[in-house]
């Protein structure tokens, strides 16, 4: 029997939601292949997974446009997407963009908040009344669509760091705050991850923002049965962090030095190029080497905004390693991939396998779902292949109770 799932993504005109909009339409249509989906992969035969047809998009953004003009931006910036598949895909892209509502800019920081006007008009002065309206348009979309099930999935732009204090700690005390805090209680991407753990709905943090990583959210996910997970999807640089440091520790070759320099031009990018954001995703790049070795070596991460770059993200990395007899050595290599096609389908990965729990019954934080992070919530590992085994555990624990 067919399921309607809702997946809303948060920062949904961006590259990231664009790209997964117009896949998922391409695949229900037959036009495209499933090249990139681990989930298509045959150790997950056998499961419950929704089909790319019953997933319907709607989402916040403080950019009003449509996924056709963002798709066609893409286009022309990066040189992905033929004119063709757009074209294909327009009637149901057109139809996904009138499901996309004006977002909240409380507590994003300044940068995020000069991309886009929409919703200006009429701010959220607090906590709770952006977190009210976030929960009238999720709940209006429930209603509208007849959803079995709803994934609210972050993709939007990196915060800067945010600090948590006490009133963080309990989600009672936080929930008696909400009525006058603003900016300064919580970030954006925490009031998201509050309507959506409310209702009892599903939350995915593919960011590196704070989302629902504070014990109150903790908290107040276990009291409504809502599922959760993340954060900070892990594509390109980070992914061969975590496949190439297990490989020095098991060979007992000591790395002395790990730097990694990153340039892309998208609008992830510009966000970036602040210090103060930037920041936040220099954290998550930088931390899995010193836990998947057991110490730190000396580590440097550079993320550079180079606007002619386009989606396409780079990066070098060089490694300076001790051998045998004290031989220093050197390992270096160069990742190029179009960052939204590389996040894409792992963000359909990841609300596929969350509608499989949601099936199953099952509720609370998803540490299964750890090699898709960079910081995985609620999992200290960080070695790729440790975390693929604890994925394959759980699909076959999965099969045998279906």
């Amino acid at each position: 029997m067919s399921r309607r799932v809702g997946l809303w993504l948060i920062g949904a005109f961006g590259g990231v939601g664009t790209t997964i909009t117009l896949g998922l339409t391409a695949m229900a249509k037959g036009i495209s292949g499933r090249t990139g989906l681990v989930t298509d992969l045959p150790l997950f035969e056998g499961l419950p997974l929704p089909e790319p047809a019953e997933f319907i998009i709607g989402g916040h953004d403080i950019r009003q446009t449509t996924f056709v003009e963002a798709a066609e931006e893409f286009r022309a910036n990066s040189g992905t997407f033929s004119g063709e598949l757009i074209q294909a895909c327009k009637a149901e892209l057109l139809a996904a963009s009138e499901r996309v509502r004006p977002g909240t800019k409380l507590g994003s920081g300044a940068s995020i908040a000069r991309m886009g006007d929409w919703g200006d008009n009429k701010p959220a002065r607090t906590a709770k009344e952006a977190i009210d309206r976030i929960s009238a348009d999720l709940a209006a979309f429930v209603d509208t669509e007849k959803l079995d099930h709803l994934i609210v999935l972050s993709v939007a732009s990196t915060e800067p760091p945010f600090l948590i204090g006490d009133v963080h700690d309990n989600w009672d005390t936080l929930n008696a705050a909400l009525a006058t805090g603003g900016a300064e209680l919580l970030p954006s991407s925490s009031l998201y991850a509050i309507a959506a753990l409310r209702a009892g709905h599903s939350y995915l943090n593919f960011t590196p923002s704070l989302g629902a990583s504070i014990p109150a959210l903790y908290q107040f996910a276990e009291s409504t049965g809502a599922l959760h997970g993340g954060k900070d999807g892990k594509t390109g640089e980070t992914l061969m962090k975590t496949v190439l440091a297990p490989m020095f520790a098991a060979r007992n070759l000591e790395v002395m030095s790990w730097v990694g320099h990153n340039i892309f031009g998208n609008r992830d990018g510009v966000i970036l190029d602040d210090p103060v954001n930037k920041s936040s995703k220099v954290d998550t790049k930088d931390r899995v080497v010193t836990q998947i070795l057991g110490y730190k070596p000396k580590t440097l991460v550079t993320i550079e905004y180079i606007p002619d770059m386009g989606d396409w993200k780079t990066a070098w990395d060089h490694i300076h390693f001790r051998g045998f007899l004290d031989t220093k050595m050197t390992l270096q290599f160069t990742w190029q991939g179009c960052d939204s096609l590389l996040a894409a389908p792992l963000a359909i990965d990841l609300a596929r396998l969350t509608d499989v729990e949601k099936v199953r019954g099952k509720s609370g934080l998803m540490k299964h779902l750890a090699a898709f992070f960079k910081g995985p919530e609620g999992v200290g590992e960080n070695d790729f292949f440790k975390q693929t085994t604890m994925l394959e555990e759980y699909v076959a624990k999965a099969k045998a109770k279906s």
